[in-house]
């Protein structure tokens, strides 16, 4: 188990996470691309809220599928369900306690295509 906090430490969620992290996606969307955040994606089932579940919202747009969930006291993005399978989440793992900053950046990251994503097509 691993555990996520916000900047505040209002939101603590663990995620248990199958395999090592050794691959984190970023994806181009609108709204990603202004956030910047590297996810890894988990199961929902392996998620769990800890502390201040009253203190998370969440932001969705255009097909309203996907939920980008934040703190709502320093705005900090822990984690969003995702459009493309809504039975996983992407774990901001910027919100890893555990993890160090130059191991962070080191990992492989590959770019998911949000700005043309398959459920936006006609």
């Amino acid at each position: 188990m691993k555990t996520l906090t916000c900047h505040c430490g209002a939101v603590e969620i663990q995620v248990n996470f199958k395999e090592e992290i050794d691959k984190l996606m970023r994806c181009n969307c609108s709204m990603c691309k202004r956030k910047g955040t590297m996810v890894a994606t988990i199961d929902k089932k392996d998620l769990k809220i800890v502390k201040g579940e009253n203190k998370i919202k969440f932001y969705q747009f255009n097909t309203k599928v996907a939920k980008h969930h934040f703190c709502s006291e320093c705005g900090v993005q822990t984690h969003n369900l995702r459009r493309s399978d809504p039975n996983t989440y992407g774990i901001n793992i910027g919100c890893m306690d555990e993890i160090d900053v130059n191991e962070l950046f080191r990992l492989k990251t590959f770019i998911s295509d949000g700005q043309n994503h398959i459920k936006d097509r006609k």
